[in-house]
């Protein structure tokens, strides 16, 4: 009997890469998400697109949009499908409370950075962000432009 070895696959099924460009992170929660069996189906075939997503706090839930879910074209024939529909976020009360606190200040918000899988289950990783302006965007890409320049010398040397 041989045992077959399982390939470790990452969990991870979307990220959003923006978010870090346009905020600072300080504070992330994870969150279930609500969703319909066609969108599941969808999200393990990678069709999802979280570039514009936000989490919305309104009358105690907190709920995510703009994400966009690209039917399958088996289901899109047997469901009438909406693919930036708004959906729940799963959080518990203190959860909810923190981030409803923490919206109304000046400046901060909540935005989606990652969609993955844990278990069976859907995750959202949603942050709690604070606003770049445009000086810190700069500052930020030519220290990345610096490191990988120190990187290169280092291998050449």
């Amino acid at each position: 009997m041989t045992k077959k070895k399982s390939k470790q696959q990452s969990n991870t099924i979307a990220l959003n890469r923006k978010v870090r460009h346009d905020y600072f992170i300080e504070e992330k929660f994870e969150a279930g998400v609500a969703l319909k069996g066609w969108e599941i189906k969808s999200l393990r075939d990678g069709r999802v697109n979280l570039t514009d997503t936000y989490v919305m706090l309104k009358d105690g839930e907190a709920w995510l949009l703009g994400t966009h879910i690209t039917p399958l074209n088996t289901v899109s024939t047997h469901y009438v499908t909406e693919p930036t529909r708004s959906r729940k976020l799963l959080l518990n009360y203190r959860e909810l409370k923190k981030l409803q606190e923490a919206v109304q200040q000046k400046g901060r918000t909540c935005v989606c950075t990652a969609l993955y899988w844990k278990g069976h289950l859907v995750k959202c990783e949603i942050a709690l962000a604070t606003g770049k302006a445009a000086y810190d965007k700069r500052v930020d890409s030519k220290e990345r432009d610096w490191s990988r320049q120190k990187q290169r010398l280092m291998r050449h040397s």
